[in-house]
């Protein structure tokens, strides 16, 4: 390649004698000021354009870290797509990091150095060179297919270039905009002048200037609509999402630069629409770029419909995940409410308020701990109003917060992004801060405990200060009489209230001041042994009396047993109580309960609580390695025993004890399953506890009866609040079961019984059951197929039990399962290839369910049900091409050659199933498609030549299935297998079965051609250790020829690269992936109702009298990159 050499670094000419650097090495190296390296370009520009321009083209090149160059004889004969194309063959393959991608402090300054290049490239070209029909026009033809490239890299790169290339013309726009008009106001002020004092000469220079000028306006607003339309319009949704932040920050830049052309409703919607973006850094940028609009109170009356738009969206942004997001969103409402202070509602503005937004702004406000203490405890002066109850209440909280945020250092739960790594600095502070609040709260906290000890809600606040205290200043501050006072108000607490909030915030200050760590541990441990004793002593005395009076109790001495079990449950939850055996005291009043029917449903439920509480504590005792044979054996006891106890009480009357019962329960065999022997646990091995049959029924008719119920048939409460609060509990209750499934607790067939229940209850548990589906599919993806199908035949048999056998298959009942079967087919995915034994064997055993019954009819009539084939058919689709045939040849078992003929209303699911299992048998890249990998590109296929005979199948996915009713994994040895039942005769094999050969590539259509050589499967290669199945072997030939086909498909297929490839963006080595969210196959409602067409960029009164680009269609899916909540939205 004739390579313009560049000889200009760190601001003089090199010698002749030292290496001569190309322009990508002297903007990489950064030493050399950019203005005279721009300078020298332009010189060899006006010397040679054509070198020149091929000089810029590599420098584009090489900045997206190819390796490869274009030559002087590749710039004059080929094309920019062809240029772009051979790149992209010739790109590294052996990694996949590129410049911009790049960590370290030369890669960020070779990114500042870039744009820097790109700007003073067009202000130094701005007056001549750009105007010259050839510069712009490549370098824009350039960076437009770059960034239309599948290579990451390159989209990247000439994105940030593309970017770049048009903020530096629209400052030139701005430029040529403000000379215009001052050349108009001058022309119009010398046209004014009488005839004696005009000089028609400077007016016909003015005229030839404004006309000049209003030419080359019409080149730049031509440049930047081709830059707008053919880069931003595309690459502000693409799949990565730094692209996305570039496009997104640029526009903002344009908003503010030209806010006469650029900041209006066409434009600002690009920045509404991404606030939805699933990504937190394109949010941020987002709110960022249009910050700066509301500074300016001369942009607001731009701003009123962008605001009243996206205002809602804007402040649902002040509660999000991202710590940073929230912030800014605060600072942007703030704005926004400082030009218009009606914008905000009431609503709107209580959401703003939040402690921890505060934080930022009046920090040292919030650490005043002095004068909040002193507001809470000191008598208002006279004339001075006292702080409300509410007021005083608030005032706690947000002393709380403020002391939680100071000592934690880390945003609250669900605003960040979790704890971070402080500095020397920060953890200097935090240790200063947290030094000052103990000394000031640990005198302070007993008054306060003193003054509100009664308030059940400030208690609970004001008892969580302990726990950000530095203990060890108690004895180096000389506190200890402070201490005593604080444990005293503690105790009093205790002894005062029975509500649980207060009581485990007891617990937890006794738990946070028992540190063995601290000298205060002996001093805290007896008065905490103290009260304890005290506690159960009580019980053991009341329990004693209620249980030999041998009738009901009454309600004192209920009330005494009950706040006595409240306080020992409590602090059992945070403190091993082991010592003192409760688990005799409970059990003993748990079996009384039962066989008297009188207990309390309080009492029952803290009882159940308390024991669980028993047993756990007992574990981890017996999990630490110093327990004897005798401890396992007496907690062995104990477990079965009490999991017999909670399933007696299933049955109890009371739907708070039965719900206790039922979750302890749940968690118990979770907790005691054949997990616990993990991790090198083998000693526990003898706890293990798996439920029997009917236990697992009892579990699952419990879900039936008490979880899937209607709200209208829930009496338990009217208020909408309550409503809410009982269906929170009932998630509770099916979560609980629903883990019983995923860790195997229970067999995976029971999820039957829930999963039919998805579609019904999508709305209250719908999360929770697609959640429980998937989890069970990466346990046992054939046990969760059969688990499907099975739920699908109970409903079918419901269903038959319903409507009986002459049911209309119009019905919404059996409309209903269809529909469901559709929904469960969606939940297998695009890979084929992973899920095909899965599927396989789910239409194997639908298959022998539509033929178990015989027909209703007698002889000659179609099976009972025979209309599951038609659910059945659902997921036809999932099956690879050869595995249709199988099953047809499965389905044919059970057909008679009459059954074949039969041409009834009552026989169509037999002929829409097998129309289904034939579907698409002509479609010859089907296979090829699903038994390729995901990852390819042209320039690997350049020099890597295929290999598709060595090619390994991935490892397991034909593994055996242990509980099939086949022997083998192999989907076509079903026609072999023994049937343990009568089977009608088999028909013949059906003629319309094609062979599995691929066709001559010259008889695919293009996109069957581009897809069966670049769609492929992510999965790894990998080959069983098994020998070959048989219906294996048909599709590896397959692909063999269509490796021999390859060489004379390339020429066909090349030129679908651009779009709808359908390969989705893969970070472990972005080569060559999809540039767009989805397939061009489906357009969201975003688009309904919005001008998603934009306008041209209309800068003053132009001539257009050249149109460089054309807009070209492009479809994506928005919910690839935003959240659902966008899907709703209209725009301008």
């Amino acid at each position: 390649m004739n390579e313009t050499l560049i000889g200009r670094v760190n601001g003089h000419h090199q010698e002749n004698n030292m290496e001569n650097l190309s322009l990508f090495e002297i903007v990489k190296l950064g030493k050399s000021a950019t203005q005279p390296v721009v300078d020298d370009w332009i010189e060899s520009y006006k010397t040679n354009r054509d070198s020149a321009l091929l000089e810029l083209i590599n420098f584009f090149i090489h900045c997206s870290g190819c390796k490869g160059a274009v030559s002087s004889e590749m710039f004059r004969h080929m094309q920019n797509s062809e240029i772009i194309r051979k790149m992209t063959e010739e790109f590294d393959e052996d990694s996949g990091d590129y410049p911009l991608a790049m960590a370290g402090p030369v890669w960020k300054k070779f990114k500042l150095s870039l744009c820097e290049f790109i700007a003073v490239l067009v202000r130094q070209c701005q007056y001549s060179i750009i105007y010259d029909e050839y510069m712009m026009d490549m370098v824009i033809s350039l960076l437009t297919g770059l960034s239309d490239s599948q290579v990451r890299a390159f989209r990247h790169t000439s994105t940030l270039a593309a970017m770049k290339l048009m903020t530096a013309l629209v400052n030139v726009a701005l430029n040529l905009s403000i000379n215009l008009d001052n050349t108009q106001r001058q022309y119009e002020t010398e046209r004014n002048k009488s005839i004696g004092k005009r000089a028609n000469e400077r007016l016909e220079l003015l005229l030839q200037k404004r006309k000049e000028l209003q030419e080359n306006q019409d080149e730049i607003e031509n440049m930047m609509n081709a830059i707008f339309k053919g880069v931003f319009i595309h690459r502000y949704r693409d799949v990565i999402a730094e692209i996305r932040v570039v496009c997104i920050e640029e526009i903002g830049m344009w908003m503010k630069m030209y806010s006469e052309a650029f900041l209006n409703d066409s434009y600002l919607k690009y920045v509404g629409w991404t606030m939805y973006d699933k990504q937190g850094e394109v949010r941020l940028k987002c709110l960022t770029a249009v910050q700066g609009l509301y500074y300016s109170r001369e942009l607001n009356a731009r701003l009123e419909l962008f605001t009243s738009r996206f205002k809602d969206r804007i402040v649902s942004m002040t509660l999000d995940k991202e710590y940073d997001v929230a912030v800014q969103a605060i600072k942007l409402l703030t704005l926004v409410l400082q030009s218009n202070d009606e914008v905000l509602t009431a609503e709107d503005c209580e959401n703003i308020m939040k402690v921890c937004v505060l934080w930022d702004c009046a920090s040292e406000l919030l650490k005043d701990w002095e004068s909040m203490i002193s507001l809470l405890l000191d008598e208002p002066y006279p004339g001075e109003e006292a702080l409300t109850d509410a007021q005083e209440a608030a005032l706690i909280e947000i002393m709380l917060c403020a002391v939680r945020q100071t000592c934690e250092c880390h945003p609250p739960i669900g605003r960040g992004p979790g704890k971070r790594v402080l500095t020397a600095k920060e953890k200097k502070t935090q240790l200063d801060d947290r030094t000052k609040i103990t000394e000031i709260f640990a005198v302070a906290l007993p008054l306060l405990l003193a003054k509100y000890s009664v308030d059940p809600d400030k208690v609970t606040n004001l008892l969580q200060f302990p726990q950000y205290f530095d203990l060890e200043i108690y004895t180096t501050g000389r506190l200890e009489k402070h201490l005593d006072a604080l444990l005293r108000q503690v105790r009093d607490v205790v002894e005062k209230h029975t509500d649980t909030d207060v009581l485990e915030a007891c617990s937890m200050t006794f738990h946070a001041l028992c540190n063995e760590e601290f000298t205060i541990y002996n001093r805290v441990d007896i008065v905490r042994s103290q009260m304890i004793d005290e506690q159960i002593d009580k019980f053991h005395r009341l329990l004693e009396d209620v249980l030999q009076e041998g009738e009901e109790p009454d309600e004192d001495d209920a009330y005494q047993v009950l706040s006595t079990l409240k306080r020992i449950t409590a602090f059992h939850n945070a403190h091993d109580l082991t010592k003192w055996d409760l688990f005799t005291s409970n059990y003993k009043l748990l079996n009384s309960g039962l066989q008297n029917g009188d207990m309390s449903e309080q009492i029952v439920a803290h009882a159940l609580q308390c024991t669980h509480y028993v047993i756990l504590w007992h574990l981890a005792r017996v999990s630490e390695g110093s327990a004897s044979k005798d401890d396992m054996v007496l907690l062995r006891r104990q477990v079965r025993a009490f999991c017999m106890m909670c399933q007696r009480y299933l049955n109890s009357i009371s739907t708070v004890v039965k719900e206790q019962a039922f979750t302890i329960l749940c968690d118990a065999l979770l907790i005691f399953s054949y997990q616990i022997v993990a991790s090198g646990r083998e000693a526990l091995e003898p706890l293990v506890f798996s439920p029997d049959a009917s236990l697992q029924s009892e579990l699952l008719n419990f879900i039936h009866d008490h979880v899937f119920v209607d709200q209208d048939e829930d009496s338990s409460t009217d208020d909408e609040a309550g409503k809410i609060e009982a269906l929170h509990r009932r998630r509770n209750l099916l979560a609980a079961f629903c883990k019983l499934i995923i860790y195997n607790v229970v067999e995976m067939k029971t999820g039957a019984d829930i999963f039919k229940q998805y579609m019904r209850y999508y709305n209250d548990y719908g999360d929770i059951i697609k959640e429980t589906m998937s989890k069970a599919r990466q346990i046992d993806q054939i046990q969760c197929a059969k688990t499907l199908i099975l739920s699908l035949q109970q409903l079918f048999n419901e269903m038959l039990n319903d409507l009986g056998c002459n049911f209309d298959r119009s019905a919404s009942a059996f409309f209903g399962i269809k529909e469901l079967a559709r929904r469960f087919s969606l939940t297998f995915g695009l890979d084929q290839i992973k899920t095909r034994e899965a599927i396989a064997m789910l239409h194997k055993d639908g298959i022998e369910f539509a033929f178990k019954e015989p027909s209703p009819q007698g002889e000659g009539g179609p099976p009972l049900n025979l209309a599951f084939l038609d659910i059945l058919s659902e997921f036809s689709s999932k099956l690879l091409r050869q595995d249709k045939k199988t099953v047809h040849l499965y389905l044919e078992r059970f057909m008679t050659f009459q059954m074949a003929l039969q041409r009834d209303d009552c026989w169509l699911p037999l002929i829409s199933y097998r129309n289904s299992l034939q579907t698409g048998a002509d479609d010859d890249t089907l296979s090829v498609i699903s038994g390729m990998s995901s990852r390819s590109s042209a320039r690997s296929r350049r020099s890597k030549p295929p290999a598709a005979s060595k090619r390994k199948l991935p490892e397991g996915t034909y593994a055996l299935n242990q509980e099939s009713s086949c022997s083998s994994s192999d989907v076509s040895m079903w026609v072999n297998c023994e049937q343990s039942g009568p089977h009608t005769p088999v028909m013949m094999s059906s003629p319309h079965i094609v062979s599995t050969v691929l066709r001559d590539a010259k008889k695919l259509r293009p996109e069957q051609g581009y897809m069966g050589v670049y769609s492929m499967s992510n999965e790894t290669p990998h080959t069983p250790l098994h020998s070959q199945v048989t219906w294996m072997m048909a599709q590896k030939q397959q692909q063999e020829r269509a490796s021999l086909q390859y060489g004379k498909m390339r020429g066909h297929i090349q030129h679908t690269i651009r779009r709808g490839s359908g390969l989705m963006e893969d970070d472990e080595e972005p080569i060559v992936e999809d540039v767009m969210m989805s397939s061009e196959e489906r357009l969201d409602d975003l688009n309904e109702g919005m001008d998603f067409d934009t306008m041209d960029i209309d800068l003053p009164p132009s001539k257009n009298r050249k149109e460089r680009s054309e807009l070209k269609p492009d479809y994506f899916d928005p919910a690839s990159i935003m959240d659902d909540s966008v899907l709703n939205v209209s725009m301008f």
